[in-house]
């Protein structure tokens, strides 16, 4: 069985080796190592393969937010995870702007971060429903964004699909609820992200998050 290889980075040790503790209890997990700061997490993954990155956003030397930016920049492939006490939305926003599959809280149950590495995997977006909510909130005192919307000349389906991928379903389970083939699912999302110039689906549920799509 092929484990999935976890680098946990966070600057408190009782964090690093309790996180590495329980999830190499989980069979298909490998803790491959344990870093201190995003710089030291970008040499790491220089020199040993990594999947996932379970990373702190307030750190010194260089943080999640930082680290996150630096490691997508070269790791294109490596799923980043930020975990963190701070339910901050300039710190979401940020995070996800620069390739973070997702956000989760560290009071959060060990068999949910699980549970977001193996989303991340597949290529869904993870978000903690608190911080989900947050987000929310935030643009509920921002600006009407439906002109902003309809600018971009989304139809009713390409709206549809932001709205599941921005609540981290996989091209499969948007295919199985919206009863449409996973080809139709992958030609839309490649016209949404034309039409938004945006990169990626992560960009996207960041795009559905600040114009109030998801509810």
């Amino acid at each position: 069985m092929d484990k999935t290889k976890i680098l946990i980075v966070d600057d408190e040790k009782l964090i690093r080796d309790g996180l590495k503790i329980i999830l190499s209890t989980y069979e298909d997990i490998e803790v491959v190592g344990l870093c201190e700061d995003g710089r030291e997490a970008l040499e790491f993954c220089r020199k040993t393969n990594v999947d996932v990155i379970l990373m702190d956003i307030r750190m010194p030397k260089c943080d999640g937010v930082l680290g996150t930016k630096i490691i997508k920049e070269e790791f294109e492939d490596i799923k980043i995870l930020i975990l963190t006490t701070f339910n901050d939305t300039e710190y979401i926003h940020e995070a996800l702007k620069y390739g973070a599959t997702g956000y989760l809280l560290k009071d959060s149950s060990y068999d949910l971060i699980y549970e977001g590495i193996k989303a991340s995997l597949k290529g869904s977006v993870v978000v903690h429903p608190q911080v989900a909510n947050k987000m929310m909130s935030h643009v509920a005192n921002e600006k009407d964004y439906t002109k902003e919307i309809e600018k971009y000349n989304l139809t009713e389906k390409e709206i549809a699909l932001i709205k599941e991928i921005a609540k981290g379903l996989t091209n499969k389970e948007i295919s199985e609820k919206l009863f449409l083939s996973e080809g139709t699912i992958k030609n839309n999302i490649s016209t949404i992200l034309s039409k938004l110039a945006l990169r990626d689906r992560t960009q996207v549920a960041i795009f559905a998050f600040k114009t109030g799509l998801v509810e």
